[in-house]
């Protein structure tokens, strides 16, 4: 440990002697231009909170804004194929630039850095972290709104984003099962023990609409998300349904095809937020 200087902003130690709090919270890069940033975030995976960020930042697109998608699911990154993104980030020497889509929605995501974007991602959780926040650091961003599509859990790189960026709240992504209250929980006291504001909760996968009659058939039984929900005070913004089309889209490249409107509820959220900064 090196001598005290008594000057507790520009050191990194935890000691008896430290009078102020320590954050880690990263400036984006000088050349960038935010505005608001939101979390997408599930207590475990398989709950489909790729296909939720995708299909906000499409809506948010469609009604004139800027919008980017921040991939900070690093090990399973599914975003840039959503979109029929393949081609390489580059960058200049201010930083790197981000991919946009056909619809002008900027992504960045590691398998736009690799060689091939079929190669696994050996990486051990510190490393992936530095990426996830190097994402913010050093890319030119050029948005009204980012969306940081995050890991599944409360492990390394959640701790990351929700530590180094900026996050003006974060939107919760559960299925109907009956775990849904345990899932959502966790969440929950993730963002509250980071201080973070919770938008509300997203049910994916909440029912099939059959193409014969129209009615809405609960595969999975009927959702436990409202009452989730409801036992923390915060609000249900959707419920998507399981829609074969919206995995057609997907596998196609063509996300921003997508006919629904049953985020949009949520997108009119997003918008009457104000920012934290």
């Amino acid at each position: 440990m090196s001598e005290c200087t008594h000057d507790c902003s520009s050191c990194g130690e935890s000691c008896g002697e430290r009078t102020q709090p320590q954050s880690f919270r990263k400036d984006h890069n000088s050349a960038a231009r935010v505005g608001k940033v939101f979390g997408v975030v599930s207590g475990k995976g398989g709950v489909g909170k790729s296909m939720v960020t995708s299909q906000l930042a499409v809506l948010l697109r469609r009604r004139g804004l800027k919008v980017g998608i921040l991939d900070a699911d690093v090990t399973g990154p599914s975003i840039p194929k959503a979109f029929g993104v393949h081609q390489r980030a580059m960058g200049d020497d201010r930083g790197m630039l981000p991919v946009p889509t056909s619809g002008g929605i900027e992504l960045i995501s590691v398998n736009l850095l690799l060689d091939d974007e079929t190669d696994p991602v050996l990486w051990r959780g510190p490393v992936i972290g530095g990426v996830v926040t190097q994402f913010w650091t050093d890319v030119i961003w050029d948005v009204d709104y980012l969306l940081v599509d995050m890991p599944p859990g409360t492990g390394d790189v959640a701790l990351s984003v929700f530590q180094s960026l900026p996050l003006d709240g974060v939107v919760i992504v559960a299925s109907p099962q009956e775990l849904v209250g345990m899932v959502v929980e966790k969440a929950v006291k993730m963002a509250e023990m980071m201080d973070i504001p919770i938008v509300g909760v997203v049910e994916n996968m909440s029912y099939l609409l059959c193409p014969d009659c129209g009615r809405e058939i609960p595969l999975f039984g009927q959702g436990k998300t409202q009452a989730a929900a409801d036992a923390h005070h915060i609000p249900l913004l959707a419920r998507m349904p399981l829609d074969p089309q919206l995995a057609q889209l997907c596998d196609r490249g063509r996300i921003e095809d997508f006919q629904g409107d049953w985020l949009s509820a949520a997108a009119d959220v997003l918008e009457k937020l104000p920012s934290r900064e």
